[in-house]
């Protein structure tokens, strides 16, 4: 896996040939997703990945957007969480913020309305105020799903009934365009997961699945949550799920989408490394 990670750019392209519509507009779009920051206002360290991972983003070109896929902060605590927005404020695209287990705990004072209340307080122009919400970009639509627990903190994923409609009824009012949904909980285990799955499995897994199998329009699900480099192929939907940026080496994915007249969708996914900032400068 090491020397898998230690290459300069990991590229992936996966052509979907399945049974999804084949959409009418030339369309492309290429964004990073980042995942499971695990930021803490006392470790040095991890604000110095995060710092350096922003920059490196602001270098590239043809990024659209940042989606940040949960875990952002290692513990459910304001300070946490304004730090962490004090970093990713300084990117120079839209980014978008979706909540994992380790970012909400009710009896903390750290609801989810409460985690989106500060991001908005430190970025007036972020209009998200739900877990559950969706916005538009170069023809796709992207969804982003709530499976975090508030109430009684664990690592296990839960998509209650109200997000699952939610999911249903954005698809079907999209059925014409192509979907991507990002959240932090995975439906589909990385290989090697098995031994965490008695405390990171997803509930309500089969009920997900379910809504899936009544639409064609789902491109791919992003997730985080078990800190590692999966993707794989599952009755036309692509999952993928991308290592924490705390990992040696630090990466963050980007992925780059397709879609010609007349042809499928492609997606191309890249692990990209960066190095850390000199924390003397």
């Amino acid at each position: 896996m090491k020397k898998f990670l230690k290459k300069l750019l990991i590229l992936t392209a996966v052509i979907l040939f399945t049974s999804l519509t084949v959409f009418a507009k030339d369309s492309s779009i290429k964004f990073v997703q980042i995942t499971d920051a695990h930021l803490s206002a006392k470790s040095d360290y991890s604000i110095n990945v995060l710092k350096s991972a922003v920059e490196d983003i602001n270098n590239q070109s043809g990024i659209s957007f940042v989606i940040f896929t949960g875990d952002n902060i290692n513990e459910a605590k304001p300070e946490n969480l304004k730090k962490f927005m004090e970093i990713v404020s300084k990117l120079k695209v839209p980014y978008y913020i979706a909540v994992g287990n380790h970012d909400v705990y009710k009896s903390a004072n750290m609801s989810k309305a409460e985690y989106y209340s500060i991001i908005r307080e430190k970025n007036p122009f972020y209009i998200q105020k739900s877990a559950n919400y969706k916005f538009s970009k170069n023809g796709f639509v992207f969804l982003i799903a709530d499976g975090a627990k508030e109430v009684i903190p664990g690592a296990a994923g839960y998509y209650k009934e109200d997000t699952l409609k939610w999911i249903d009824k954005n698809l079907t009012k999209n059925s014409k365009k192509p979907v991507i949904i990002f959240q932090h909980f995975p439906i589909e285990y990385p290989t090697g997961a098995e031994r965490r799955l008695k405390t990171h499995q997803t509930y309500k897994v089969e009920e997900y699945k379910k809504i899936l199998e009544k639409h064609n329009n789902v491109l791919a699900i992003l997730s985080g949550h078990f800190h590692v480099n999966y993707e794989t192929m599952k009755d036309g939907v692509y999952h993928i799920s991308t290592p924490t940026l705390l990992v040696v080496p630090q990466s963050y994915k980007i992925i780059d989408i397709v879609t010609t007249k007349d042809f499928s969708p492609i997606i191309y996914t890249q692990l990209k490394e960066f190095k850390l900032l000199d924390q003397s400068d």
